[in-house]
């Protein structure tokens, strides 16, 4: 058994040479990691001491749904002074992390890592490193109280002129399109934040890894971002992928790698001589890149804004991933197939699912021990990092099993299947990552019915 105390409270950080006033978990950001074995009972008592309700979602975790974390879903939020114990035996291996999911607070500095160790894994690495990207507003631009209340007002604007979302033609269509140079489309985000961070630092006082020259690295990659996908790379070096959202996949060797936000990587790489820039490019945004050091001798330090020719190199891609056989979901045909068009609305005042906002949605509902696939069509020009709650699901439908994973992303005008097993009964929340999204309507419920 694990136990922590999780206290939420306003604090000041210092995030590299910038001090803000922020929201965090026990006064650090990111917050401090937990780290358990599958099969471990976690014991968690969060003490609230915010001026305002919040709770904990457990990213990326099929455990039971009344430890979900979703206010009005799976339990009451939890109110300003009071406390709440979360308590569930974790399931599956592998890099996942916990935040709030109330309102906008994960534009705050509410997030933390949850690694789960695999007792079983072979390992073949000498280090393992958690590295929490993260883009950053709080304290320092505008609030995220402030930017959701203006979004909510004003909608989104592409090249001055507000546009519905719903069906577009023409040069202005095909111009915002993903594109070898473009993979996620033209537009990528809604918010400019003023940084970008690396482990809660700052490019000019960034982040260091320490090793060896010859030492094999274990980065374990979290997107925390709220409204960013980052390029990510390390200079000099070749990343193994060896799982994506904590699932383990057959290795694959890429330059660079788009993470959406809420999706995670494990990568692997071989630590040369010298010191080496770790890059996080805001993709598709112009804005300062996060950046971090890898360290194994004494050498010139790059600067921040370095742009390593990593970056233009090989692009990992979801087609390029397979599961390895022991996580493969076995292919079947589905019982129960399930629509989700993901639409933006009002100029971007809303963002909907099946043409209605959570509150007013339909849930989608199935049975336990069903095999169910979600087709998941993007009617929007955005591209949306979809996460499905207490499950994970195989990318794509037919005779090659899938990747699993929690958290996809859906390229604008694109259609893509997900096969999941309705083996967690319950209420589950299904929503867009970019929690702007979410929060102006891009949420509906897996339900399970009787």
């Amino acid at each position: 058994m694990v136990r922590r105390e999780l206290r939420a409270a306003a604090t000041e950080v210092d995030l590299g040479g910038r001090v803000v006033r922020t929201w965090a978990y026990d006064g650090t950001v990111p917050g401090r990691e937990i780290r358990v074995r599958a099969g471990d009972e976690l014991r968690v008592r969060l003490v609230n001491d915010l001026p305002a309700e919040t709770t904990v979602h457990w990213h990326g975790l099929a455990l039971r749904n009344d430890m979900d974390g979703v206010p009005g879903l799976t339990q009451d939020a939890v109110a300003p002074g009071a406390g709440f114990d979360y308590s569930f035996v974790v399931p599956d291996p592998g890099t996942h992390w916990f935040h709030p999911h109330v309102g906008v607070q994960l534009d705050t500095g509410l997030q933390a890592p949850l690694i789960v160790e695999d007792p079983a894994e072979p390992g073949g690495y000498d280090m393992e490193v958690v590295l929490v990207l993260d883009d950053w507003t709080d304290g320092w631009g505008d609030s995220p109280e402030t930017i959701l209340e203006r979004m909510a007002r004003e909608g989104m604007v592409m090249g001055g002129t507000a546009m519905d979302g719903m069906g577009h033609g023409g040069s202005a269509m095909e111009d915002t399109m993903p594109s070898p140079d473009r993979p996620l489309g033209a537009d990528t985000g809604d918010v400019a934040h003023p940084a970008h961070l690396i482990n809660g630092r700052l490019p000019e006082d960034p982040y260091v890894i320490r090793s060896r020259p010859g030492h094999r690295v274990r980065l374990r990659i979290i997107n925390a971002g709220s409204d960013t996908a980052y390029r990510f790379a390390v200079g000099g070096h070749t990343l193994t992928v060896t799982h994506t959202d904590g699932f383990p996949v057959e290795p694959v060797d890429v330059e660079t790698l788009i993470i959406g936000m809420g999706e995670r990587y494990d990568v692997v790489l071989t630590a040369g001589d010298g010191a080496f820039p770790v890059v996080a490019v805001p993709e598709g945004k112009d804005a300062p890149s996060g950046f971090a050091l890898l360290r194994t001798a004494s050498a010139h330090v790059p600067v921040p804004g370095a742009s390593p020719a990593e970056l233009r190199g090989r692009l990992l891609t979801y087609g390029a991933l397979a599961p390895t056989g022991e996580v493969a979901l076995d292919p079947q045909d589905p019982d129960r197939e399930l629509e989700l068009a993901l639409q933006m609305v009002d100029g971007g005042r809303k963002w909907f699912l099946n043409g209605a906002g959570f509150g007013d949605h339909e849930p989608l509902e199935i049975r336990a021990d069903e095999r169910v696939r979600l087709v998941l069509r993007n009617e929007s020009m955005m591209f949306h990092p979809m996460h499905v709650h207490g499950h994970t699901f195989a990318l794509g439908a037919g005779d090659r099993p899938g990747i699993r994973k929690d958290t996809v992303n859906v390229l604008p005008m694109e259609t893509l299947t997900v096969d999941l097993q309705a083996d967690n009964p319950g209420q589950w929340a299904v929503h867009c990552h970019n929690i702007y999204h979410a929060e102006l309507g891009m949420t509906t419920v897996l339900s399970y019915v009787p």
